[in-house]
């Protein structure tokens, strides 16, 4: 890792941060999948910058059934009508009822990782 990478990384408060971007490039490394490495690009930015994703967008671009991922927190704004797995960094609380009630998925990237470590058939949403 170079050392502003290494600087980046040491400099985020939340503890869990730097494990998740650490656990998402040695996934991307194992197992060849370069969305992983992507992800953790995107979550060594300052926090300000990660995507906020209402719930209108994940209805507006995800079809049902499909796994969406945010690198950021997704916000309970908005309607959803599909069963959709979201993985994110965060979620609100109204955006985790929104999405369980209609027999949709709420994940973490870490749990997304585990369960599809070659990254295939996912969509980012920024």
């Amino acid at each position: 890792m170079s050392k502003t990478t290494q600087v980046k990384i040491e400099r985020k408060t939340n503890p869990r941060t730097p494990v998740l971007i650490a656990a998402l490039k040695e996934g991307s490394r194992q197992n060849e999948a370069a969305i992983w490495r992507d992800v953790a690009k995107r979550l060594e930015k300052p926090g300000r910058n990660y995507a906020q994703v209402n719930l209108s967008k994940i209805n507006r671009y995800a079809k049902d059934g499909e796994t969406v991922l945010i690198a950021g927190k997704v916000l309970g704004s908005g309607l959803l009508d599909k069963a959709v797995t979201v993985a994110a960094y965060n979620f609100s609380a109204t955006a985790m009822e929104k999405i369980t009630g209609l027999g949709g998925k709420c994940l973490t990237i870490e749990q997304i990782l585990e369960e599809n470590p070659k990254g295939s058939g996912i969509k980012i949403l920024q």
